[in-house]
This record gives C-alpha cells, sequence and structure tokens, in this order.
C-alpha cells in the first residue's frame, strides 16, 4: 500500500531546512484568510466560553501507510472540535502544533495543513494559529479550540434527569470496520516480496467505500447546533463518540451523575458494518461498543420532549435512556438480559 510521504518524493521534495521554518509558516498561511498568532481568548459578557484540547501520534493514533495527509489534518481538527459540539459550544478559535521528524518535506506539511485550514473554515473557526517542531518519533499533532455559547442558551438548557432519551447521531462502528480493512491491505503488502512489492496493484475496494470513509474522512455536521437552536429543543448533556459507545455512555453517566440503559437492538449499524464484522468473525455489536473514530455525538434529551423530537430530528436514533443514581450503565439485549456496559 503507498505511504503518502512517500508518494509526495514523486514530486518535488523541498527539505524544510532549506526555507526556514518562519518562512514555511508565512506560506502555509499565504491565501488562507487567516493570520498566524497565538490562540485568541475571546472575551464578552453575552458568551460563555470553554477549551478543548486532542493529540494524534504517528503509530498510535493514525498510519501513514494508509492514512492520506490531507485526510490526517481535517480529522485531527474535527477530533477537537467534536469536543465542544457535544458541550453545545460553537468553536471560534483553533490553535494547531505540529511536530515533525526529518523524513518529512515542506510539500508533506503544505498537504496537512490543507486539510485542517479546510475544516477550519468548513465550522466557521474566527481565529487560527500554527506552530511547527522538530519530532524525534514521526509525526505529531497537538489541537487546541476554544468554543463559545451564548449566556442566554445557556440558561435555556434543561438538566438531565432520570428517563431523559439517549439519541445518537449516526451508525457507530463503521470506522473501527474501515480501520480493519486498511489493516488488512497493509499485512498482505508486508508479506510480498521486494519483487512482488514492485509489481503491487492497489486493490479494488470500492465495496468498502462507506466503512472506509468513516474511518479516512469523517464528518460533523457544523449546523447541528443551529438546528438545535431553530428548533428550541436543547439536549441537557452530550458526549462525543470517538472511543466507543460503551465509553460515551460511561462518560454520559459520569456527566450527568445518572445511570443508564442501552436496548441493543435500538443502536445503529449500518449494513456494511455488519457485513464486515460478518467478514472476519468479529461481532459487529463488539465494534460499535468498543471500536473508535466514529465521529458522532450521544445526547440526552427530556423525555417530554419526545415526539417533538422525533419531529425535528428524525435522522437520530434514541438508544435507550438515564436511569437513577444508583443504577449502573446496562445494555439491554432483546431478550431481556442485562449486561453491565464497560469501556476497553
Amino acid at each position: 500500500m503507498d505511504n503518502p510521504a512517500k508518494e509526495e518524493k514523486r514530486g518535488e521534495r523541498t527539505q524544510i531546512k532549506s526555507i526556514g521554518r518562519n518562512e514555511l509558516l508565512r506560506r502555509l498561511f499565504e491565501g488562507t484568510g487567516y493570520e498566524n498568532g497565538e490562540l485568541q481568548i475571546f472575551d464578552d459578557k453575552e458568551r460563555i466560553f470553554s477549551l478543548a484540547s486532542s493529540m494524534m501520534l504517528e503509530g498510535i493514533d493514525f498510519d501513514l501507510v494508509y492514512t492520506p495527509l490531507k485526510h490526517l489534518g481535517y480529522k485531527a481538527v474535527l477530533s477537537v472540535l467534536g469536543q465542544l459540539y457535544a458541550r453545545e459550544y460553537s468553536p471560534v478559535g483553533l490553535s494547531c502544533n505540529i511536530g515533525i521528524s526529518s523524513r518529512f518535506a515542506a510539500e508533506d506539511v503544505v498537504l496537512l495543513w490543507s486539510g485542517m485550514v479546510a475544516a477550519a473554515r468548513e465550522h466557521s473557526v474566527k481565529s487560527l494559529s500554527l506552530d511547527l517542531n522538530s519530532s524525534m518519533t514521526g509525526l505529531a499533532i497537538s489541537v487546541s479550540a476554544q468554543g463559545a455559547l451564548e449566556r442566554e442558551t445557556a440558561k435555556k438548557l434543561p438538566e438531565p434527569e432520570p428517563n431523559s432519551l439517549l439519541c445518537i447521531t449516526g451508525n457507530v462502528g463503521a470506522a473501527y470496520m474501515g480501520l480493519h480493512v486498511l489493516e488488512r491491505e497493509k499485512v498482505m503488502f508486508n508479506k510480498l516480496s521486494e519483487e512482488e512489492a514492485k509489481k503491487y496493484v492497489q486493490p479494488d475496494l470500492s465495496r468498502y467505500k462507506y466503512i472506509l470513509s468513516q474511518y479516512l474522512s469523517p464528518e460533523i455536521n457544523p449546523k447541528m447546533l443551529d438546528q438545535f437552536a431553530q428548533a428550541g429543543l436543547f439536549p441537557s448533556a452530550g458526549v462525543f463518540i470517538n472511543r466507543g459507545l460503551a465509553r460515551a455512555v460511561m462518560q454520559m453517566c459520569g456527566k450527568c451523575g445518572l445511570g443508564a440503559r442501552i436496548f441493543l437492538e435500538k443502536i445503529p449499524i449500518a449494513s456494511q458494518t455488519m457485513e464486515m464484522a460478518k467478514e472476519i468473525n468479529m461481532d459487529a455489536v463488539t465494534a460499535a461498543l468498543n471500536g473508535g473514530d466514529d465521529y458522532k455525538f450521544l445526547f440526552a434529551i427530556p423525555l417530554s420532549e419526545h415526539e417533538r423530537f422525533h419531529r425535528e430530528f428524525p435522522n437520530m436514533d434514541v438508544i435507550g435512556h438515564l436511569t437513577n443514581k444508583q443504577a449502573d450503565a446496562t445494555l439491554i439485549t432483546p431478550q431481556g438480559e442485562e449486561i453491565e456496559i464497560k469501556a476497553l
């Protein structure tokens, strides 16, 4: 399989030291509409602000053998913006710090940064900054973001309580199955001899298009919070699902100080996820509960808003509800069996 960094070597490769760090930073911001500077700390009487951060390390959070650099930059930004959206804060500022080793050229940084800028623009980020540092262990990406919430909106947010509905913004487990496809192809490629590798032809992975896209290029609807505001229907709590549904449910319980009941048959799982799970002899529910990188949201909605919620947000699925403080996070099977939810 092609390594994006290696792929760039087929064309022009500009060593960063040949142009200098400061000049590269200047070029990266040229034409973006942003000016580089420290993360602006917004402060005003009408809004409340919140910070979120995320770090992604090569070899742990991503593999450049099959991850395009532009996709990676875009995904890195969403990994931190998702945390803000879950809290119902709109992103306003973004600060990125990239650690790069000597094997990366300026063209690689341009690709990575183009994905970051695309995400910032799509989500109406007002302030954007970037710093570059040396790394001895490959590529490291650290992103911090600031979000804002109108004080008047904050007053409208309901308190989470028992029987609040737990709703999810999309199917889960697909990204984890997409990762399995990529890892399988990587293993097969590494088994090739040197001569076979030279003749290697990228396999047709079109039948895995959906699950691959969920892993490599997830999306977050930038209008989601506007839709809540327009409907006058606000979640009482939210969690960003990027480390599996089980962990998200446990985070929700910790955040609300309540228990939860999740109904197995209500968990949305795409047909292609089911097919891939069967192909590798894995339970699709296990992938949904403990997989990662879904980039979906789990929201708690007041029970009193049940009918209006279904009408205003037909694409969201109700998968369970909050319970009293004494209860655990529990998965309910179709047979009525109760299984304690634990994040692996």
